[in-house]
């Protein structure tokens, strides 16, 4: 593996469901710490890093948010088996016989989703989306078998998926939990190093925030602690290319980054909307324009923070998010990284101005 995939290896396999980040906010600070001056941390657990460029303003808010969905205790029965609630937006299709990794103060736990065998089921059940609440997390029960005393299992206790970031036979294809969003934290972490190296005429804001996936609530407290200008927020883009779409959607891996018109928590600024747009074309990167009508970002918080912050999403299109295993594109995460570094070298004091005055 190189760097950029041993990071990625890293940081997705990391526990960090929301409201409970620790360990990836511990990734964030030491692969930060080299090309920052210094890091900031608001009382929610959101972290940023500040890289002063050629001038102090404006501020540059760079965001990907650390949290992953998942689940948490929520009742263990009296025979041993886990109810849990969902962290975040589940569909029982996806997480039903799947394997969890229970964090309790001893350690992990393994279990599996389980659910009554359909072969019991009548045929109205059968056809029926199981709903999260009827499912339960066996971890090995049997009589007489205390869960709480032998494996320290508490409510409350975060549950994660239990996937191992790979590498596919297409080399340049990834599979790992928890893409949406730690690929946008591994995206900062390269800016910043990038552009450590170069000039920009402005202060560099490296940022990853808690609890998106419940709400965007570390994004209301890290726009207050950044007092950003402007705000890149990078989160996955949907990839639409899987049956039935056709191959040839726009929204497909190897497209090159998404750029988003429109969700249900922002709508861009549209004067730095064409600046992207444009950045991109000039550099060759490849781009395409999508919006997302359910749904919303850290950019829902953070562009409504203080007087409001001209703000827009981008990032690398993603198969299969919400789920345990996702897959991402190379170049797309390689183009997203180009575009942002590219971008920001052009938000001098001027340009960022003139998105909202004249």
């Amino acid at each position: 593996m190189d760097t950029t995939e041993l990071l990625l290896k890293e940081i997705t396999e990391a526990n960090g469901v929301s409201g409970y980040e620790d360990e990836v906010r511990r990734i964030m600070a030491r692969e930060l710490k080299g090309s920052v001056s210094v890091l900031k941390y608001d009382k929610m657990g959101s972290i940023m890093g500040l890289q002063p460029g050629t001038a102090a303003n404006p501020r540059v808010m760079v965001v990907g948010h650390m949290d992953e969905i998942g689940f948490m205790v929520k009742e263990i029965t009296d025979d041993g088996y886990i109810r849990f609630l969902p962290l975040g937006g589940w569909w029982g299709h996806v997480a039903l016989g799947q394997r969890m990794r229970i964090i309790t103060s001893n350690g992990p736990v393994l279990g599996v989703v389980g659910s009554r065998p359909p072969h019991i089921l009548e045929q109205a059940q059968r056809e029926k989306v199981l709903e999260i609440k009827d499912m339960f997390i066996d971890v090995g029960v049997v009589q007489k078998f205390d869960v709480k005393k032998k494996l320290g299992i508490k409510q409350g206790d975060p549950i994660i998926p239990d996937s191992q970031f790979t590498i596919l036979g297409n080399k340049k294809l990834y599979m790992a939990k928890a893409f949406d969003n730690r690929v946008a934290c591994a995206i900062v972490v390269e800016v910043s190093r990038r552009l450590k190296k170069i000039k920009h005429p402005n202060t560099f804001l490296a940022s990853a925030s808690v609890q998106e996936e419940v709400g965007l609530r570390g994004a209301q407290t890290l726009g207050w602690l950044g007092e950003p200008d402007i705000c890149l927020v990078v989160d996955t883009g949907i990839a639409l290319d899987v049956p039935p779409e056709s191959t040839k959607k726009a929204e497909r891996l190897g497209g090159g980054p998404a750029i988003l018109l429109y969700d249900a928590g922002m709508i861009p600024n549209q004067k730095l909307r064409d600046l992207v747009m444009d950045t991109a074309k000039k550099a060759k990167i490849p781009f395409h324009v999508t919006t997302m009508e359910r749904g919303a970002t850290d950019g829902g918080r953070i562009h409504i923070s203080r007087v409001g912050v001209p703000s827009i999403v981008i990032g690398p299109p993603v198969r299969y998010i919400h789920s345990h295993n996702a897959i991402l594109h190379r170049d797309d995460y390689d183009n997203t990284i180009k575009l942002l570094v590219e971008l920001i070298k052009r938000l001098d004091a001027k340009t960022v101005k003139s998105f909202t005055q004249g």
